[in-house]
């Protein structure tokens, strides 16, 4: 009997890997993070930002993309994101024609110009990453859209969520990578690319 049991969870080890790298590859495509369920797509947006221009979702089409939510004065997560995204992208030649990184702020009320660009500063990130500010009645829309917890509603700066999301030129969320986990420059670098269809 006990044979029996130690066959069958074998079976059921051996059944659970296959089934993981089947789902790895997706037509070829392997994603360095985990995967979303199929059919999620990156919600409709449109930003006004302070010095008069437009950041919104129509204009990323053909593009992938990595998305994000910061605070400057964030000292966990916060930190370590900015700086993988800034040098994945640098990886990837700064080639804004393929790949764009965002970054939407979860506390539009702390997060004036100055601290945005002393923030991306200090973490080598400035021409790399696009940090999205507006007001708390701009934001929200879209932190309800992308079902992320902004740190204005927590009261934490290290309170919210962070993770990056990849999605590929048609808009479709492909990765998500998760600072201390797998979010790492040449992670994100390769699933931008992978995204890209390059």
């Amino acid at each position: 009997m006990r044979i029996v049991l130690l066959a069958a969870a074998l079976l059921g080890v051996l059944a659970v890997v296959f089934g993981l790298v089947l789902t790895r590859g997706d037509g070829g495509e392997d994603f360095r993070g985990s995967r979303p369920p199929e059919g999620l797509t990156m919600p409709a947006f449109a930003v006004e930002m302070p010095d008069g221009s437009t950041v919104g979702s129509d204009g990323l089409r053909d593009k992938a993309v990595a998305v994000t939510f910061l605070d400057t004065q964030c000292t966990e997560a916060c930190p370590i994101v900015a700086a993988q995204m800034g040098e994945a992208i640098r990886r990837l030649g700064g080639d804004g024609e393929k790949a764009v990184a965002l970054a939407f702020s979860v506390d539009p009320v702390n997060d004036t110009p100055a601290r945005i660009r002393s923030f991306l500063t200090r973490y080598r990130a400035l021409d790399e990453l696009r940090y999205v500010d507006g007001t708390v009645e701009q934001l929200r829309p879209i932190w309800e859209g992308f079902e992320i917890l902004p740190s204005v509603d927590t009261g934490n700066s290290n309170m919210h969520s962070a993770p990056v999301r990849v999605y590929d030129s048609e808009g479709r969320w492909r990765s998500t990578l998760h600072p201390g986990v797998d979010l790492t420059a040449a992670n994100l670098a390769h699933d931008l690319q992978v995204a890209s269809g390059s």
